[in-house]
């Protein structure tokens, strides 16, 4: 296992020489500690395999590693001020819910319809606005420097299996004869499953109703429930709230509101929490139904994670605007804050900006000379939505492309390194790439926040020749950080 530095020199980490014995003792030790997926079998709906994931962990610079770590608290703040600053996020979004009608455009009708329920009728009870937040990396080889790939605030997902491939690495490497010390001072310890159910659990206390309920919104015939089904363990296990699984159309046939209180009642239970594993793509959303669940959780007093304005907050146009000059600023909490998000922030540029803001007009310019510079993202999240190549160059000079919601980005590139990645039992030594993710959790209840707390980590690794990242779509594998 090696890094390249800026020079294209390689700092050594921990090398470990594959073998089949060591893969057999690490799909094992996966079976027995719940670090599997579901097969998806037809013929066996109880079929389990393991998750996807790298036999051993990779380099990254421990001093980078920190600063990410270190901009957790200031972006959750940052994202929870952008949120609840309605005269912002409807002038920056105004353009991509035009170009991005079906999607973008519906969530912004849920927000305003809300915002103006509010403003005639009033509420008694305060907001209460989870996020468990996850602020994704990679490390950009020419200036060794830590660049935003993105900022999640909804369905942040693999917090309990990245949990869990830290602990399969610390059995590999002691296997292949790593000293323990040796093991500690270079991996981290991964606090994501105990940090992410605690801000769960505050979620539902801050409702406060004796029945403690989470309901959790999923995707029919969910490939990753047992990722989620840790939380739901740990939940009951902790603090005894229990765990109600829905997709958004049960909820709407289901749910119901109490006019004077605003509870959100589903089977009897009063809802302490509503959060989102799903609904943020719009094939979760196959009809009216869905949109109506939408707005029903908006309407009641239940804490949700994500609001919808939050789940606006975290979208690629929001993003984009905020490393303009002097915008992440006025939603920092200190100068230092800010400072410390900015050197987090690439090249980004809004196409809707392209008749007013000469550096996207040379931006769009450079990408059409040199499209594998740059990435272009629409408002999607869930991988595999993203434009490079001639695809890319093909979007920007076609002048009959309504271009308005999506996001230029300058193309981050990181050193390879080399991993065996190991999938359904087999495995293969190959160049690759990795995507560190920082997870946050913010809780505010009314003006008040409550609790802001890092909360670990996730890294995904792929094939070099892969554009795409996603564990869930297929591209990437589950690994863990050695610090170098």
């Amino acid at each position: 296992m090696v890094l390249r530095n800026s020079d294209g020199s390689r700092t050594s980490g921990l090398v470990v020489d594959p073998s089949a014995e060591l893969v057999q003792d690490a799909m094992a030790w996966c079976a027995q500690h719940g670090l599997v997926y579901g097969a998806q079998n037809p013929a066996d709906p109880c079929a389990l395999v393991h998750a996807p994931f790298a036999l051993t962990p990779v380099p990254f610079p421990r001093r980078a590693f920190e600063r990410a770590v270190a901009a957790s608290r200031p972006f959750n703040v940052m994202i929870d001020r952008v949120a609840r600053d309605e005269g912002y996020l409807t002038s920056v979004l105004e353009a991509a819910a035009r170009g991005d009608a079906e999607f973008t455009g519906r969530l912004m009708e849920v927000y305003k319809e809300e915002m103006q329920r509010r403003q005639r009728d009033g509420t008694n009870f305060p907001e209460r606005s989870l996020v468990l937040t996850r602020s994704d990396y990679m490390l950009h080889a020419p200036t060794s420097t830590m660049l935003q790939v993105e900022l999640n605030t909804i369905a942040s997902s693999f917090g309990c299996l990245s949990t869990l491939v830290g602990g399969l690495h610390r059995f590999i490497l002691g296997k292949a004869g790593v000293d323990r010390a040796t093991i500690e001072q270079v991996l981290p310890v991964n606090t994501s499953m105990k940090v992410l159910v605690d801000g769960l659990a505050a979620g539902v206390e801050a409702h406060g109703h004796a029945d403690r309920t989470m309901v959790m919104v999923v995707q029919p015939d969910e490939q990753n429930s047992f990722d989620q089904q840790w939380l739901q363990f740990q939940l009951w296990d902790r603090y005894g709230v229990r765990t109600v699984r829905k997709t958004l159309r049960e909820i709407q046939e289901e749910g119901a509101v109490d006019a004077a209180s605003g509870d959100l009642r589903i089977g009897g239970r009063v809802v302490g929490l509503v959060y989102f594993r799903a609904g943020y793509t719009p094939s979760d959303y196959h009809g009216d139904a869905e949109w109506d669940a939408r707005r029903l959780i908006e309407r009641s007093n239940a804490t949700k994670c994500p609001t919808v304005a939050m789940q606006l907050a975290g979208s690629k146009k929001v993003q984009q605007d905020l490393a303009k000059p002097g915008v992440v600023e006025r939603f920092s909490e200190s100068a230092e804050a800010a400072a410390l998000m900015r050197q987090c922030f690439a090249g980004l540029w809004g196409l809707d900006e392209l008749d007013t803001d000469t550096s996207a007009q040379q931006a769009v310019r450079d990408a059409i000379e040199d499209p594998d510079a740059f990435v272009l993202k629409p408002q999607r999240e869930g991988g595999g939505n993203n434009l490079y190549g001639t695809e890319l160059r093909d979007t920007l000079v076609d002048g009959t492309k309504d271009v308005s919601d999506l996001v230029l980005m300058q193309k981050i590139l990181p050193p390879s390194n080399t991993s065996v990645l190991v999938r359904r039992g087999k495995y293969e030594a190959l160049e690759t790439l990795s995507e560190l993710g920082i997870y946050g959790v913010l809780l505010r209840v009314g003006e008040e926040v409550t609790m802001n707390e890092e909360a670990g980590m996730l890294v995904r690794t792929k094939p070099e020749v892969s554009a795409e990242g996603g564990v869930a779509a297929g591209f990437a594998v589950l690994d863990s950080v050695q610090l170098v």
